[in-house]
């Protein structure tokens, strides 16, 4: 029945699904199971725990299946040595006999959830802004009017009223945003969003994971706050309203990593350096260096899906006042993208700004620091990975990502600093506003 199933379509339906988990589950506790238990193969377990039969079962039947021999199940190991060993020493057994490769790949076709967003929101924002408007989609239009509101510094409330008086002069089926806050939550769902968090002003700490409710540093005991509430009006019922000394602009990694499969023609470039790259023995490319062939040979199961990323991090201090009389250091953390093509990896578009640390003074030896949001997403893009829709081939994967080396004084901001170009400003105009 499993042929039949390939041959006959590419989804199988409940019943089908929940025959193959049964049979799946019976060879599995027949084959590899310590006591009345094996590890969850389901999407959020990830061979992870240990559960009994009935457990597995559903949680295979809500959340998805993910085969041992995933890419994950190995860069969990993250020893080569062990890896071999277990390779070695791996019994051959019949517990797959196709079921699992059946599930994992019948769901798998298509755009996930995520995806799925994504795709809505473009096909949407793409309507004319009115009826017989050819200038201006409703989502371009969203778009430039938060960058206006950014680059005059505008309030909400003038917003407010601008999107009034639109609505007085355009027609009556005009597409317009109600607020700002619509606005806002397109781009969050672009993948244009930062999180504040704030920091200690000497660089001790971030008021971030299990320190994000501290009121002062654990370090230096330095207050979070610039003022105390007891400066604020002991007869007011508000709130005080606290501002915090120094605070940490990150932007999110996973969904802009996501949105590159997300564009077919993107997605292509995205496997250059294995299928487009001339390999002649010239070095042209970060792939034809030594270190990425030994980086292939340490973690084969990394470098087995061409489409797992892998970043380069740039970082270096200027000063955004462009004058030499005031001493202020703003430090940029800049990602690059080594599965791009050496013409695109460099280009301002493709450049992942995704720290912002802000002055007056450099972060030092202290920038460890402010390097955590990011290294903590970047270590679960290792070793869990994350599932991503390619729509070259409209299936999905796991999504994996390695940092291969660090930059210091690279010159990337300088498309940042040369100019007024806007296209080239809208990551820092999203980011200081």
């Amino acid at each position: 029945w499993i042929r039949e199933i390939r041959v006959g379509g590419n989804f199988l339906d409940g019943d089908v699904y929940e025959q193959g988990t049964d049979e799946y589950i019976e060879k599995a506790f027949a084959t590899r199971s310590q006591g009345n238990q094996i590890s969850c193969p389901c999407c959020t377990c990830h061979h992870r725990y240990w559960y009994d039969r009935n457990d597995v079962r559903d949680h295979i039947i809500c959340n998805g299946f993910v085969p041992r021999n995933d890419e994950s199940f190995h860069l969990r190991r993250m020893s080569p040595e062990r890896e071999a060993e277990d390779l070695q020493h791996d019994e051959p057994s019949n517990v797959n006999d196709g079921i699992e490769e059946l599930l994992y790949n019948a769901l798998r076709e298509g755009p996930n959830e995520e995806a799925k967003k994504f795709l809505n929101l473009i096909e949407e924002g793409q309507q004319e802004l009115y009826s017989g408007c050819k200038k201006m989609s409703r989502l371009a239009f969203t778009i430039r009017l938060y960058i206006y509101k950014c680059d005059y510094k505008l309030p909400d409330v003038a917003i407010a009223g601008l999107l009034e008086f639109f609505k007085e002069v355009l027609p009556d089926d005009a597409m317009l945003p109600t607020s700002t806050h619509e606005a806002k939550k397109v781009l969050k769902l672009l993948g244009l969003d930062y999180k504040k968090i704030d920091a200690c002003p000497n660089d001790c700490m971030l008021y971030w994971a299990e320190h994000a409710n501290a009121t002062s540093c654990h370090v230096c005991g330095t207050s979070r706050w610039k003022s105390k509430e007891s400066d604020q009006n002991d007869n007011s019922n508000e709130k005080p309203r606290r501002i915090p000394s120094k605070v940490l602009r990150y932007f999110p990694i996973k969904k802009r990593l996501q949105r590159l499969y997300m564009c077919a023609e993107t997605a292509s470039y995205m496997t250059w350096h294995k299928y487009g790259r001339e390999n002649d023995g010239l070095l042209r490319h970060p792939a034809d260096g030594q270190a990425w062939i030994n980086f292939d040979k340490k973690y084969p199961s990394f470098s087995n899906e061409p489409r797992n990323v892998r970043l380069a991090l740039a970082t270096d201090g200027f000063n955004p006042f462009q004058t030499m009389s005031i001493v202020h250091s703003t430090w940029p953390v800049i990602l690059v993208n080594y599965n791009l093509p050496p013409w695109l990896a460099t280009k301002s578009e493709f450049l992942m700004l995704s720290l912002l640390i802000p002055g007056p003074l450099s972060p030092g030896n202290s920038i460890d620091v402010y390097l955590q949001p990011l290294m903590k997403d970047v270590d679960d893009l290792w070793q869990f990975g994350l599932e991503t829709y390619d729509a070259s081939t409209n299936t999905r994967f796991d999504m994996h990502v390695a940092l291969l080396s660090t930059i210091s004084d690279f010159r990337v901001m300088q498309c940042y600093q040369v100019g007024a170009q806007k296209e080239n400003l809208l990551a820092l105009v999203v980011i200081m506003k």
